[in-house]
């Protein structure tokens, strides 16, 4: 096929999506025709109808997935190419050919400066009252509703910024409307507060509606801001906890990533492709931090054709070592040796990689360190050029859940650079699955790089030192009740919560598997019940210290929501501390059940095993770790870790044998360990100090140290809890601190 030279030579700039390698789909939408709705693309031959003569009247149905894909092609100059037809391309699916049913060109005009507002203005756009929600409204099936514009979503990130950077933000977005937007471009405006995502305008042209619409935006309204690390950079501000207090959404990270995920969804229903632009102050993720829900927002956005453009709303920071004037001191020991300092860099770094990460994946490219806010929007503007919307109904129509590879190319030989998406996971149907088909998506839910975060999940692991080589790695999940009641709400007297994992070391090779259920009766009297507490499961491993990896997927059998759970943990060599007490993880626990009651843990032989090895089961009863750290403060709180113990010479020193190894102690030594809760820099409770020298495990040398007191003293709200351990023979101390919420 000819071109004439003016056709390629047509200056247009491709989206930018050649470095999102990680994760990339199609944009699947499910169409359903009817004789009374507006004709789409004609779906495959194959394809079943039904027809209904009750009434005399033949009604015609078919249903069928159109994957949307959206193509720039450039010639060797980089130039966009226009002109081509759909005859013009070949799409491939799994090596099968499909047939092109939708065909569209859009064509945006090259950004030039736009022009300003109307003369005539000279007031600023007076602020319109508080408006109510709207939504981002849906194209009509086989349509595109925003022809040959470039369509921009500005998201304010609320909960995220201090009111100095939303202020920053409102700023940068007023000024490109002003100045930069340009006569191809609808913006919508979005916000997330803390509570929920609002969408305050769709998609419009109308520079004075978007002016009026950021004007309605307070700075300080939403700042749900606070201090979550526990590290040396904490600084002693006494600040509240002002995060929602729900025992499942304690950390703010999750939800923002939530937010995003559903804001994207929204974008979704328009088979354009779209940005969205991110103003946030950093989103920081912990290494032991669920990242679940950053894969599912990630995907999320690849699937629905959307790039995200975050943009630091700090801009450009020149923080001192230990922080500036909004700052309070950090206090300790860490302002000194240089940890506070650190830290602060390190907290700093990884609020921005977070971002990083959103862009990189998704097709978009952070904006980081960088004054002029308004240019992240300037960099989406610009990716978002004249490109070509492919649509073809796929001939596999197998609803696995499976990637499917796609390839496009140019007929007749002609020679061009496209730039597309190569692949999508195809939908499900559970209602329809049988035990095999349930039993091998839970498999390929685990192998799938795609997580699911339909069920809600908490988890916690913990590590005790169980001999000369391994420690008893005890691992806890939990559901709440309230993720029943879909269940019972179709009629199940009973549902199984099945459970599927597996745990990696650092090089990426399988140490363990899980496999388990959880039989759960519905009736009505349980079903009230579980509404008021979680679903537990427990089991252990025994492990090698190192770095692991685990992945847990929990499933309700009844409604086919599956949850996941991501993260990575630690399992430390407990005989190689020197400057310290070595100690194990910390339990927090409100609860102890007996275990004729207990959560459920593996069945048969492996069970008893597991209990046995299992240091939180005593006397017939197993201490339930709070996993979300919730306690009612009218509850008592139990405290469990353990304390290994060395020999000491006469100057306090450990004692070591000929080859230098240290020697274990045969009799406990004396240690006193007590509990503070922190309220910022004001110290809220402490415990008495305890003795603790019976119980020394002869096999592992590691003493026990219980403790256990009323929370009757601390008010509603968020503290710092710290357990401190002295060692007074060898003057060593270990201390341990993490958040916790207490709740009326």
């Amino acid at each position: 096929m000819k071109h004439s030279p003016s056709l390629w030579n047509r200056l247009s700039a491709c989206a930018f999506f050649s470095n999102s390698r990680l994760f990339r789909a199609f944009l699947i939408l499910p169409l359903l025709a009817s004789a009374q709705a507006p004709k789409p693309p004609a779906p495959p031959k194959g394809v079943q109808s039904q027809v209904q003569s009750s009434t005399g009247v033949a009604t015609f149905s078919a249903s069928a997935t159109l994957v949307l894909e959206q193509v720039n092609v450039k010639d060797k100059d980089g130039k966009a190419i226009e002109g081509l037809k759909k005859e013009d391309f070949t799409v491939l699916e799994d090596n099968k050919p499909q047939t092109i049913k939708f065909f569209d060109y859009e064509k945006l005009d090259d950004i030039v400066a736009a022009p300003t507002l109307q003369t005539e203005r000279t007031a600023e756009p007076v602020a319109l009252a508080k408006l109510t929600r709207t939504q981002i409204a849906p194209e009509p099936a086989g349509t595109v509703q925003y022809k040959d514009r470039r369509l921009l979503a500005i998201y304010f990130d609320m909960s995220s910024m201090q009111i100095l950077d939303q202020l920053h933000a409102l700023d940068a977005a007023t000024s490109f409307v002003k100045k930069q937007m340009s006569p191809s471009d609808l913006i919508a405006i979005m916000q997330y507060n803390g509570t929920g995502v609002e969408v305050l305008q769709d998609f419009t042209g109308d520079k004075d509606k978007l002016l009026n619409i950021i004007a309605t935006l307070v700075a300080g309204e939403a700042d749900n801001t606070g201090e979550s690390t526990a590290d040396a950079s904490a600084s002693d501000t006494g600040a509240a906890f002002g995060q929602d207090d729900s025992e499942f959404n304690i950390f703010n990270t999750d939800r923002q990533l939530a937010a995003v995920e559903t804001a994207i969804k929204m974008l979704g229903t328009l088979s354009e492709k779209k940005s969205l632009i991110y103003f946030a102050s950093g989103m920081q993720l912990n290494g032991i931090d669920n990242q679940a829900q950053l894969r599912a927002t990630e995907n999320s956005a690849v699937r629905a054709g959307v790039s995200i453009w975050p943009i630091d709303a700090r801009g450009l920071v020149a923080s001192s070592p230990l922080g500036d004037a909004t700052r309070g001191s950090q206090g300790g020991a860490g302002m000194y040796t240089g940890a506070a300092a650190l830290a602060v860099q390190s907290n700093f770094a990884k609020s921005q990689d977070t971002l990083y990460t959103l862009a990189a994946d998704t097709g978009g490219k952070a904006m980081l360190d960088y004054n002029d806010l308004g240019q992240g929007i300037v960099n989406a503007e610009k990716a978002i050029m004249s490109y070509y919307i492919i649509g073809y109904y796929t001939t596999n129509d197998a609803l696995d859940g499976k990637f499917r590879k796609v390839k496009i190319t140019l007929n007749n030989g002609m020679q061009a650079s496209l730039d597309y998406r190569q692949g999508y996971y195809a939908n499900k149907v559970y209602g329809k699955f049988t035990q095999a088909d349930k039993e091998r998506q839970l498999e390929d839910a685990l192998m799938m790089g795609d997580p699911i975060t339909e069920l809600t999940m908490a988890l916690e692991v913990n590590y005790f030192r169980q001999n000369m080589a391994e420690s008893f790695v005890p691992i806890m999940v939990k559901i709440p009740g309230s993720e029943l009641a879909l269940a019972k709400k179709g009629g199940a007297e009973h549902t199984l919560i099945d459970f599927i994992g597996e745990i990696k070391d650092d090089q990426g090779t399988t140490i363990q598997n899980i496999r388990d259920y959880r039989d759960i009766k519905l009736t009505e009297a349980t079903a009230a019940e579980w509404m008021k507490r979680p679903i537990a499961y427990d089991t252990g491993y025994n492990l090698l210290p190192g770095d692991y990896k685990i992945k847990v997927l929990a499933r309700d059998s009844e409604t086919g929501r599956i949850g996941t759970y991501m993260g990575s943990f630690h399992v430390p060599n407990l005989d190689r501390e020197d400057q310290k007490v070595p100690i194990s993880s910390v339990v927090l626990s409100s609860q102890r059940a007996q275990m004729s009651t207990a959560i459920a843990a593996d069945k048969g032989d492996k069970a008893a095993a597991t209990q046995a090895a299992n240091p939180l089961v005593q006397d017939g009863q197993k201490l339930i770790p709070s996993v979300t750290r919730v306690f009612h403060n009218a509850s008592d709180m139990y405290v469990y870790l353990q304390a290994l113990e060395f020999e000491l010479d006469e100057e306090g020193h450990y004692k070591v044998d000929a080859n230098k190894k240290k020697v274990f102690a045969t009799t406990a030594r004396p240690l006193v360990a007590y509990v503070t809760f922190y309220k910022g820099s004001v110290k809220a409770m402490e415990t008495p100090p305890v003795k603790v020298v019976d119980g020394l495990d002869p096999h592992s040398h590691m003493l026990p140290i219980k403790l256990s007191f009323a929370l009757n003293k601390l008010k509603p709200g968020e503290y710092n809890c710290q357990v401190t351990v002295l060692d007074p023979t060898s003057r060593k101390a270990a201390f341990w601190q993490a958040p916790v919420m207490m709740i009326p």
